[in-house]
């Protein structure tokens, strides 16, 4: 009983000091990311962008981010999580306001690639630095509780992004402002971060002696238990058979998640003007769709962590969210509620499937190791957010529809799904039992 409360109280003390700051600084992060989708309703018609400029502007960030995440993720696991994701954060924060700036299309292109190549590795450096500091069995709930951040930004972010487009200063329109005001936050944050982290769970002193000795010794088992599966340094872990499967079903699901996420603000300003809604209602229309997703999230990673089960529930929210994407383009025309209503269930499945889908190479690799797995997983499967974009917007351009876009979509995530649950071998539970029986012996 003694051991169950002082689990509770030091899991309780890591939750409430890591998850809400780096849920704002992750918060941020996906706003800086995403409100371009919400500008290009002003920006496209002010700069004479087509939705092919604006899909290959869109989705070149992920060019960057692939090229340095990697790499990055290397220098973080030498230098600490601490300074390089202050590092990151300050300079993603200057480049994102100079977005604020650009006349042309290859300014617009190397601003956004530029963007990608600053975020670069923030992402794996989250999720690696959270794995150091909880339980295995937490892993889940942890990574969903800061990731909801990215239907959390989406859905603050959307009425937030329509209202500051209404702003005209200094003979500036509101898209610029949207840039400018919008990154600011995390300027300020990457120097708070500095000084608010720590590199290590040896080195933080805002735990009791008896709570930081019992997480060491908890975390230190299950690492023993992981490696007697496998012991993979960084550079071999990059050559694993799992980790190239999962960055192939992510690349798949990112292809359709963000070809939607990207255009989701132009295709429903599309479907809206027959109810006659303004350019704020639609923004709170949103907004509302996103936090029906963010309860998604929650509900699927707890369930996911209660039945010690990851690829089904991953395959289940994809193939859901594929389903409703495609139908929702079939019905848009003879009914626009519905097709409001089936995008919302696209974006639960979209989202829900993020936190048991990162809760597995963190069940099977440690350290160095698995930093170097999520890196080259979220590199690899980020390029799909190159792709989708533009591949929507050509489409787009092409036909004079989005429905063949949805279609798209839809298929890779049902083949990320697929890929996901016939290929992976990894699921983390017989990882569990080894550490369960190491736990259970030391107790």
């Amino acid at each position: 009983m003694e051991q169950h409360m002082l689990e509770k109280s030091t899991t309780r003390k890591v939750t409430l000091r890591l998850i809400p700051f780096l849920f704002l600084c992750f918060f941020i992060s996906i706003l800086d990311r995403v409100n371009i989708s919400f500008a290009a309703l002003q920006m496209n018609e002010d700069l004479g962008f087509s939705n092919a400029v604006y899909g290959l502007g869109a989705g070149i960030f992920f060019l960057g981010y692939f090229l340095l995440e990697v790499p990055g993720s290397a220098i973080m696991t030498r230098i600490g999580a601490r300074r390089w994701i202050s590092r990151i954060m300050i300079s993603w924060a200057i480049i994102a306001i100079l977005m604020a700036f650009v006349t042309e299309p290859w300014q617009f292109y190397t601003a956004r690639f530029l963007l990608g190549v600053a975020e670069a590795s923030f992402y794996p450096c989250m999720v690696y630095y959270l794995s150091g500091f909880f339980q295995s069995k937490h892993h889940a709930k942890a990574i969903a509780a800061f990731m909801l951040a990215i239907p959390g930004a989406n859905a603050v972010g959307a009425p937030l992004s329509t209202f500051l487009m209404q702003i005209n200063w200094l003979n500036l329109a509101g898209w610029q402002w949207l840039f400018i005001l919008e990154a600011v936050p995390a300027l300020v944050l990457g120097i708070i971060c500095f000084f608010y982290l720590d590199d290590r769970l040896e080195d933080v002193k805002w735990l009791k002696p008896e709570e930081k000795n019992w997480l060491l010794d908890v975390t230190q088992k299950e690492k023993e238990a992981k490696q007697q599966v496998k012991h993979y340094t960084f550079a071999q872990a990059l050559k694993d058979r799992d980790v190239l499967i999962l960055s192939a079903g992510y690349f798949c699901w990112m292809f359709g998640y963000y070809g939607i996420n990207m255009f989701l603000p132009t295709l429903s300003q599309s479907m809206s003007e027959s109810l006659s809604i303004s350019t704020q209602g639609l923004g709170w229309l949103l907004g509302l769709m996103y936090a029906i997703a963010m309860v998604a999230m929650i509900l699927v990673g707890n369930h996911s962590d209660k039945k010690n089960e990851r690829r089904w529930h991953v395959a289940a929210c994809l193939t859901t969210s594929a389903i409703a994407m495609i139908a929702s383009s079939y019905v848009a025309e003879s009914n626009i509620i519905l097709s409001f209503v089936l995008l919302t269930i696209a974006l639960c499945g979209a989202f829900g499937a993020y936190s048991p889908f990162w809760a597995i190479p963190p069940s099977f690799l440690t350290e160095s190791a698995a930093a170097g797995a999520i890196a080259l997983i979220n590199s690899i499967g980020n390029l799909g957010g190159f792709f989708g974009p533009y591949a929507v917007g050509y489409i787009r351009d092409t036909t004079g529809s989005f429905t063949m876009s949805m279609i798209f979509l839809g298929i890779s995530m049902i083949l990320s799904s697929l890929i996901i649950i016939f290929l992976v071998k990894q699921s983390g539970k017989a990882v569990s039992r080894i550490a369960e029986k190491k736990l259970g012996k030391s107790s």
